[in-house]
């Protein structure tokens, strides 16, 4: 039976590294370690998206509200979705389960994640990975090939990290990081329409302040990650509202801008910045 083990992940990750006993034991409190064993101890066979109804309904209690579903292409033609990512975890689950259900007769759906959440193995099969950090294996690079070369529907967080709060225009906002262009690049090369999703939702005060207070003291390991369970715990009966936007034609990306350009031009759809090419 499959069970989450911080040894065993530690392990894997740094298999040099000697990690404190009360380290392990703090992270098996902040990424909720029991209650995560004892929700697969009680559905061991659920997989992929009744895995999800099931984290969402039971384990959580979160609801979401979907606005523009009209935007979401009807034909067989594998689309790329790009949204936001304000919670880190939460908000991928909701999206993958809104687009299921709008798309499942006509498409399979992938969504790049950060390889750590290849250890949820329910999901594993939704799941592609990458890593920011260092290159993917062989294995996995041809795994992301033969995902854009599927026609399958693909949906990405193009920050490659949740949102933070920044100091923006004399205001602080909560917003994205810079977009990363592949994206843009694949919707050229595969000729795959854009539907840009804006996603309605923060993580704690906490979460911000110790990201910040990190980038103060000039830490570069994103040690605000390590919270990402809990805030997933915390968000438990919250209500968070999605809207998708109208898709951005593959055509819309010629050579007037650079991909990263283009990129940070759907990202600035999303948050309402740019005026939509279709309106």
């Amino acid at each position: 039976m499959l069970q989450f083990d911080i040894p065993s992940i530690l392990k894997r990750k740094a298999p040099n590294a000697k990690v404190p006993g009360f380290l392990i034991r703090y992270l098996e409190h902040i990424t909720h370690v029991r209650q995560m064993n004892a929700f697969l101890r009680k559905y061991p066979d659920k997989k992929d998206y009744e895995f999800i109804d099931l984290v969402l309904s039971e384990e959580l209690g979160c609801t979401a509200s979907i606005s523009g579903t009209e935007n979401i292409p009807t034909d067989s033609r594998p689309i790329i979705f790009v949204s936001n990512h304000p919670l880190g975890g939460l908000d991928g689950m909701i999206i993958a389960q809104m687009i299921h259900k709008s798309r499942h007769e006509q498409r399979s759906l992938k969504v790049v994640v950060n390889e750590l959440l290849m250890n949820m193995e329910p999901l594993a099969d939704l799941w592609a990975p990458v890593n920011k950090n260092s290159s993917l294996s062989r294995q996995q690079a041809e795994q992301q090939k033969q995902m854009w070369e599927a026609e399958t529907d693909v949906l990405t967080f193009p920050a490659g990290a949740c949102s933070r709060l920044q100091y923006i225009s004399n205001h602080w906002v909560i917003q994205d990081l810079k977009w990363n262009k592949n994206f843009v690049q694949r919707a050229r090369e595969y000729q795959r329409d854009v539907v840009p999703i804006y996603f309605e939702g923060r993580n704690s005060r906490f979460f911000y302040t110790l990201a910040l207070l990190r980038k103060w003291l000039g830490i570069k390991l994103n040690i605000e990650m390590l919270y990402l369970v809990d805030e997933m715990y915390g968000a438990h009966g919250k209500h968070f509202n999605v809207r998708v936007l109208p898709p951005v034609p593959y055509t819309t990306f010629d050579n007037s801008r650079t991909p990263s350009e283009w990129a940070e031009y759907v990202k600035n759809i999303i948050y309402g910045i740019s005026n939509h090419p279709s309106r």
